[in-house]
């Protein structure tokens, strides 16, 4: 399984639209709704233990709609149900996740524990399958970076 995070280069970001879903195959090829629900378990599990877990709740109730919510967007786009969809209308992620100073560096920790998941969950599956799922997180994880690789965020200056 080849599970490489490319570079993010500014000058060179992919259009939203040009970035191709994975292969739909990935989420039954995962254990469909259960197997997915535990992947998504286990990466939030890694998230809020990681350098990054600032972004997230740490409360456990809180956490656990995040992994509902979210599952149901990664769910979809890995080729399960449409259930954010019909319950949210078009999202649009670039937007939403604006609030949050996004660098480099976050990206690289995400895509990560991304990784770690995957070859824990998905070893057995086609590779080429886990591979078009992770592709698509990494292409698009770059449309969400915000600031730049050596700002200082509000979590730097609060240790001043």
């Amino acid at each position: 399984m080849n599970l490489v995070i490319t570079p993010y280069d500014s000058e060179n970001i992919p259009a939203e639209e040009q970035i191709p879903l994975p292969n739909p195959a990935f989420y039954e090829a995962v254990g469909g709704e259960e197997g997915f629900k535990k992947m998504i378990g286990i990466f939030y599990d890694k998230i809020v233990e990681s350098d990054i877990a600032f972004f997230f709740p740490q409360e456990e109730e809180e956490i656990e709609k995040i992994k509902e919510h979210n599952g149901k967007y990664f769910a979809e786009i890995a080729g399960g149900p449409k259930r954010y969809s019909e319950e949210m209308g078009h999202v649009d992620q670039i937007k939403m996740h604006k609030p949050f100073s996004i660098n480099e560096k976050h990206r690289t920790e995400w895509l990560g524990t991304w990784r770690e998941v995957l070859q824990e969950c998905a070893s057995d599956i086609d590779p080429a399958l886990v591979e078009s799922y992770f592709n698509f997180l990494d292409d698009y994880s770059k449309l969400l970076i915000n600031r730049e690789r050596n700002a200082r965020a509000f979590e730097d200056l609060a240790k001043v």
